[in-house]
C-alpha cells in the first residue's frame, strides 16, 4: 500500500500555519466571496461553517471576527474594480458618475442607525444570535418569495441606476440599515428595498453592489478599530491568514459578481427565497 507523507504546516520563518487552518480559511472565504453578493446571507453560512469545523486555538475569537470583516472587505474591494468605468469616470461622465456617487453617500447616511444595532445584538450570546439568524433567513425568505409573486407582472418605474432618484437612495438605504440584524443579507435587503420602490431587479442588484463599499468598508474600519483598541496583538501567522483570506474573498467575488449580474437578467428571486427558508429550518435543527 503506497503511503502518503502527513500534511506538512506552512511554514515561513516565524510564519506558520497548519495545513488544516489553511483548508479552513479558503472554504470560509470562498463562502464569504459568493455570499456575500447572493441574497443568501454569509454570516448564516459562515456560522453553519465553523459549528463544524472551527480554526485551532491559535486564533482567539476576537481575532475571528477581526478575520470575518477582512474578507467582507476583501470582497468589496472587488467592487470598484469590475465597476471602474461607472463609479470613476469622472473625465468622461463626470455628471453621472457624481450624481452616482451622491445616491451612494445619501443610501448610506441610515446605516449609522446600524452600528447602535450591531452593537446591540453583539451583545447578546451566541445563542440567541444563532436564532435571531435562523429567522431572519427564514422570514426575508418569505419576503422574497412573496415579493417575485407581487412584482411578476408589474412594470419597474426605475430601469437603470441612473433612473433611481435621491428619495429612492435614500429609502433604500433605510432597508439596507436592517442588515446589522444577524442573518438579514445586505445585498438581500437592498434589492427588496429597491424593488419595493419600482427599481427593476437589474438595476436593484447592481446598486447593491454599489452600497457595498461604504456599508463594508465602514464595519471593517469599525470593528478594526475596536480590535486595536481592545489591546489584542496580531501575530504573523494571523496576518498570513488575513491575507489569504482576503485574496481569496476577493478572486471568488469578481467571479460571483459577473454570474449574478448576468443572472438576474432572466431570472428571479424565488429560488434564494426557498434557499433561504431551508437554510434557516437547518440552523434551527443544529442548534
Amino acid at each position: 500500500m503506497r503511503a502518503y507523507a502527513p500534511c506538512v504546516p506552512f511554514n515561513f520563518g516565524s510564519l506558520r500555519m497548519a495545513c488544516a487552518d489553511v483548508v479552513k480559511i479558503i472554504v470560509i472565504a470562498i463562502i464569504e466571496g459568493i455570499t456575500e453578493w447572493l441574497p443568501v446571507s454569509s454570516t448564516g453560512h459562515i456560522i453553519i461553517f465553523e459549528r463544524f469545523f472551527t480554526l485551532s486555538d491559535d486564533f482567539t475569537d476576537e481575532f475571528k471576527k477581526l478575520f470575518d470583516y477582512v474578507i467582507q472587505l476583501g470582497a468589496i474591494t472587488s467592487v470598484p474594480i469590475l465597476f471602474r468605468d461607472k463609479l470613476f469616470s469622472f473625465k468622461k461622465q463626470r455628471k453621472q458618475t457624481v450624481e452616482l456617487w451622491v445616491k451612494v453617500v445619501i443610501a448610506s447616511i441610515p446605516a449609522v442607525a446600524a452600528i447602535a444595532l450591531d452593537n446591540l445584538f453583539e451583545s447578546f450570546g451566541e445563542k440567541i444570535q444563532s436564532y435571531i439568524i435562523a429567522s431572519a433567513l427564514i422570514f426575508y425568505g418569505i419576503v422574497f418569495v412573496v415579493l417575485e409573486k407581487v412584482y411578476a407582472d408589474v412594470p419597474s418605474k426605475r430601469i437603470s441606476v441612473r433612473d433611481i432618484t435621491y428619495c429612492d437612495s435614500l429609502k433604500i438605504g433605510g432597508f439596507q440599515a436592517l442588515a446589522a440584524i444577524p442573518g438579514t443579507s445586505r445585498s438581500g435587503i437592498t434589492i427588496i428595498g429597491g424593488r419595493i420602490c419600482g427599481v427593476s431587479r437589474q438595476a436593484a442588484t447592481e446598486f447593491s453592489f454599489y452600497l457595498a463599499i461604504p456599508a463594508i468598508a465602514g464595519a471593517s474600519g469599525y470593528k478594526t478599530i475596536k480590535f486595536a483598541l481592545s489591546g489584542a496583538t496580531v501575530t504573523l501567522q494571523q496576518v498570513s491568514a488575513l491575507l489569504l483570506g482576503f485574496t481569496v474573498s476577493f478572486a471568488v467575488s469578481v467571479f460571483v459578481i459577473k454570474l449574478l449580474t448576468n443572472f438576474v437578467k432572466t431570472h428571479g428571486f424565488t429560488g434564494f427565497g426557498v434557499y433561504r427558508i431551508l437554510l434557516g429550518v437547518a440552523l434551527f435543527i443544529i442548534l
